[in-house]
C-alpha cells in the first residue's frame, strides 16, 4: 500500500477511536472494547473500499454496510461522522434521550445507517437479504458486514451462513471481529465457536484470515473477496479488543463499561501521542 493512503487510513482509524471513546465517555455508557477493535476495518471500508456518498446516503447503487455486532455503534457513529454524514459534535450526545445516536444503530434516524441492529445474529441475516436482493434485481452493489466472534455463538449466524452459501452470494463480505473476548470473558470459555475459519469453510464460504490492524492485509482480503465468484467471503480478522488504549487492550471488562474522567484523559493522550 502506498504511504499516502496508509497514512490517511491510519489517521482516520485514530479519529474513529477517539470519537468512539469520546462518545462512550460522554454517555457514561456504551461498548468501547469492541468499538476500538474494528476501527481499522471501518476506516478501510468507508474511506477506501465502499461506494458511498454522504451527500446522498440512500443512493440506489451504494454499497451497503451492516454492523451486526450493533453494540459497537460508537465506532460506526464515529466513522460516519468522520466521513461527513453528520456533525462530529453529535458524538457527545450518544444515548441521550433527545439524540439520534441511540445505543445501537437506527436506520430510521441516522444518516448512513443501512440496518437497525443490536439483537445478535440479525445483522448478518439482514446483510444476506440485501445481497440476495441485489442479485435478484441485477444490481452490482456489494454488501459488507462485521460480525462479533462472541456473536458467532448465535445459531442464527450459522443459518445466515448456510443461506449465503446456498444462494451463492459472492457480493457479500463478512468480517468476523475475532478479538477472543466477550462480556463474560474468553469466547472459548463462554461457548467456544472456534475454529471459525474451518466452520465458515464447511458452510461453503471463501475464507481469508487476516490481522485486523494491518491495512495491507485488509486491502488484499477485500480484493480477493471481490474477485471470488460463486461464494460469499468471510474475512476472519484477528483483532485486539480495546486496541490503542493500553488499559483496555485484551480486557473483557472493557466490553461494556465507560471510562471515568481520568481514564478518558489517559485514553485520549495515548491515542493522540504520535500525532
Amino acid at each position: 500500500m502506498e504511504q499516502a493512503k496508509f497514512s490517511m487510513l491510519t489517521e482516520k482509524a485514530r479519529e474513529i477511536r477517539l470519537g468512539a471513546v469520546e462518545a462512550v465517555f460522554s454517555a457514561s455508557s456504551g461498548h468501547p472494547g469492541g468499538s476500538l477493535s474494528i476501527a481499522d476495518i471501518l476506516s478501510y471500508l468507508y474511506f477506501e473500499e465502499m461506494n458511498v456518498d454522504p451527500a446522498d446516503p440512500k443512493k440506489a447503487d451504494r454499497d451497503r454496510f451492516v454492523l451486526s455486532k450493533g453494540h459497537t455503534a460508537p465506532a460506526l457513529y464515529a466513522t460516519l461522522a468522520a466521513r461527513g454524514y453528520f456533525d462530529k459534535a453529535l458524538l457527545k450526545t450518544l444515548r441521550q434521550v433527545d439524540s439520534i445516536l441511540q445505543g445501537h444503530p437506527d436506520m430510521k434516524h441516522i444518516p448512513g445507517v443501512d440496518m437497525s441492529t443490536g439483537s445478535l445474529g440479525l445483522g448478518i441475516s439482514a446483510a444476506c437479504g440485501m445481497a440476495l436482493s441485489a442479485k435478484a434485481s441485477k444490481d452490482d452493489y456489494r454488501v459488507y458486514t462485521i460480525v462479533g466472534d462472541g456473536e458467532s455463538e448465535e445459531g442464527q449466524v450459522w443459518e445466515a451462513a448456510m443461506f449465503a452459501a446456498h444462494y451463492k452470494l459472492d457480493n457479500l463480505c463478512a468480517f468476523i471481529d475475532w478479538n477472543g473476548l466477550q462480556i463474560d470473558g474468553k469466547i472459548t470459555d463462554v461457548m467456544n465457536p472456534t475454529p471459525l475459519d474451518e466452520k465458515f469453510a464447511a458452510f461453503g464460504w471463501n475464507v481469508i484470515v487476516i490481522d485486523a490492524h494491518d491495512f495491507d492485509q485488509i486491502e488484499a482480503a477485500c480484493k480477493a473477496a471481490r474477485e471470488c465468484k460463486g461464494k460469499p467471503t468471510a474475512i476472519i480478522a484477528k483483532s485486539v479488543k480495546g486496541k490503542g488504549v493500553s488499559f483496555m487492550e485484551n480486557q473483557a471488562g472493557w466490553h461494556g463499561k465507560a471510562p471515568n474522567k481520568e481514564q478518558y484523559e489517559q485514553a485520549v493522550a495515548e491515542l493522540t501521542a504520535s500525532v
